[in-house]
This record gives structure tokens, C-alpha cells and sequence, in this order.
């Protein structure tokens, strides 16, 4: 499905005139510099504009995403695979995983769709990439959603290191003595790290396991190791010094910034960036982590919903 606007007027105009059924999911890829990406589109004949999720990692792969598909009640919403994880092609050249190949990747995948007018939404990851594609100065973005978002590296873990304190002594010092001894692959250290994630990441066991798995499986490992680092709260690869701050104060569309209420990407620090764009709005999702599709999707779509409309 190369346009896909054209196919939605198509739809629309047929189903004005005769009882068509409920389009069905469409999915395919899409070449990009360096191999292909998968995508999946839920709503294809619905009227409203559609909604472009980036997933986080790098490497997170898209089925963490796939919650909000219930938005396409009323607009097609479009998920992918970045190249590297999930059904995409996973190259092992380092050197396609950069912020700038990902953004050209992004373009490619609306560009191929047909994606003239879109409204983006980024998670994590995401909405890192979200930023740095918004400084190109795309065209046809509508309006924003960073979710959970990381702004500043330097943030970031300013964050962690103040969430960390807050673990219990024990795992303190083995994230302490592990990272000290790079051996951050050791059990102790992925043992203490489930800890942190548990409380500042997925509250609440996986809403779909299945999902999970297979998140799990086709995860790209060597794109997250490369350019973030050995664990959420540990940054030691190519995006230590990103700082999207310069793009956002440039942002002049309408922006929705969210986080959990106990998400690593933390409130107070979310709406601080926030601040930064001229027309936006903060929202939190209580009783929530990281993972707000995960533990909170009634609020995490309640509030997208309304900012969309």
C-alpha cells in the first residue's frame, strides 16, 4: 500500500455508495537505506489523519505499540519495525545505526505510504527520534505526541541515578560494583536491573505475553548495546550526548508530552522540556512506568484521544 491517503478517499467515496465490508489490516515493507522495514496498518479506510507510532529502544521493537491500534476507531494508525528489530531486516553494520539514518528512515516510510499529512507519536526511543526528525523540518506533521520521551541524555540519567538511590542497598551496589568491573552482562547485574525495571518501567505484568515473546525474540540487541548502553539507566554508547532541546524551542505545532507517574522518564522533568515548545500540553498517566501502553492504557488512550481531537 504505497498512497496511502489515496486509498482512504478511495474507501471513503465506496463506502458512500455501497455497503462495503470493514477493511482489513495491511501490512508489507518497505526498502530504506539499508534493508527493508516492516509496517502494519490498522484502519486503512477510516477518515481521519493518521497517526505514525515510532517504538523505542533502539531496537524495542513495534509490538509494545500495538495497544494503541484501538485508536484506529476513527483514523488509520500506522506502526513499524525499525530497520535492525521486530520483522524488519537486522544488518549488522554499526554504521546504519545512527539518529540521522533513522531519521531518512522515517521520511522513507512516509514518503513510500503516501503519508502526506500525518500526526506523529514516539515513545521513549521514539520520541528521541521524533525530535530529531521534527528538526529537519518536515512538512505534513500535524500535530506531535512525545511519550515518556528523552530529551537530554545528560537528563536522563541525572534522573536514574536519583531513581537508583531509591533501590534498596543491596542492588544499589551491584549496579555500583557490576558497572565498575564492566560486567554488566553478569546475573547479578540483570537481576538488579529487573528490580529498577519493575519499579520505573513495567508496573504491571504484560497485558499480552504473546506479544512480548515475540518483542523478546526479534529484539535488536546490538542496535540498543550500540547506541545506548547496557541498561536503561546507563548510557555509554553513541546517543550519551544527544540533547534535543535546540529542535524542540523550533517546534511550532501542537505537542502532547507524557509520562507515567513513575516513569524514567520522569513527570517533573517531561513537563520541564515540555515548557520548551510554545503550544503544548503535559500529561500524566497515573499508576504508571515506562511502559504506559502497558500499565495504563485506558488513561494513555484517553488522553491521546483528546489530544487528537
Amino acid at each position: 500500500m504505497r498512497h496511502l491517503l489515496a486509498v482512504v478517499a478511495a474507501l471513503s467515496f465506496a463506502a458512500c455508495t455501497t455497503a462495503t465490508p470493514p477493511a482489513q489490516p495491511t501490512e508489507g515493507f518497505v526498502q530504506v537505506e539499508g534493508g527493508k522495514v516492516w509496517y502494519h496498518i490498522e484502519g486503512a479506510d477510516k477518515p481521519g489523519t493518521p497517526l505514525l507510532l515510532l517504538h523505542g529502544g533502539p531496537g524495542s521493537t513495534s509490538f509494545g505499540l500495538k495497544p494503541l491500534e484501538a485508536l484506529a476507531s476513527d483514523r488509520p494508525v500506522i506502526r513499524y519495525d525499525q530497520l535492525g528489530c521486530g520483522k524488519s531486516d537486522h544488518p549488522t553494520d554499526t554504521t546504519l545505526f545512527t539518529v540521522d539514518r533513522f531519521v531518512r528512515e522515517l521520511q522513507a516510510v512516509r514518503d513510500s505510504l503516501g503519508l502526506k499529512e500525518v500526526d506523529i507519536m514516539g515513545h521513549s526511543w521514539g520520541a528521541m527520534l521524533a525530535e530529531a526528525y521534527m528538526g529537519t523540518n518536515p512538512q505534513g506533521v500535524r500535530r506531535l505526541i512525545l511519550s515518556s520521551p528523552l530529551v537530554t541524555t545528560a537528563q536522563w540519567t541525572h534522573d536514574a541515578d536519583s531513581l537508583i538511590t531509591l533501590l534498596p542497598d543491596s542492588v544499589q551496589q551491584v549496579i555500583k560494583t557490576e558497572e565498575a568491573n564492566n560486567t554488566t552482562d553478569s546475573p547479578a547485574y540483570a537481576a538488579a536491573m529487573d528490580v529498577y525495571y519493575a519499579r520505573h518501567v513495567r508496573r504491571a505484568p504484560r497485558a499480552n505475553p504473546a506479544d512480548g515473546d515475540s518483542s523478546s525474540k526479534t529484539s535488536g540487541k546490538l542496535a540498543y548495546n550500540y547506541m545506548w548502553g547496557p541498561s536503561e539507566f546507563t548510557s555509554t554508547g553513541t546517543l550519551k550526548t544527544f540533547d534535543a532541546t535546540p529542535w524542540l524551542r523550533r517546534i511550532s505545532i501542537p505537542t502532547l508530552f507524557l509520562a507515567g507517574e513513575f516513569d524514567e522518564a520522569t513527570p517533573s522533568s517531561t513537563k520541564r522540556f515540555a515548557a520548551l515548545v510554545s503550544q503544548s500540553q503535559f500529561v500524566m498517566i497515573p499508576n504508571s512506568g515506562h511502559a504506559t501502553a502497558n500499565d495504563n492504557l485506558p488513561a494513555l488512550l484517553d488522553a491521546v484521544r483528546t489530544f487528537l481531537k
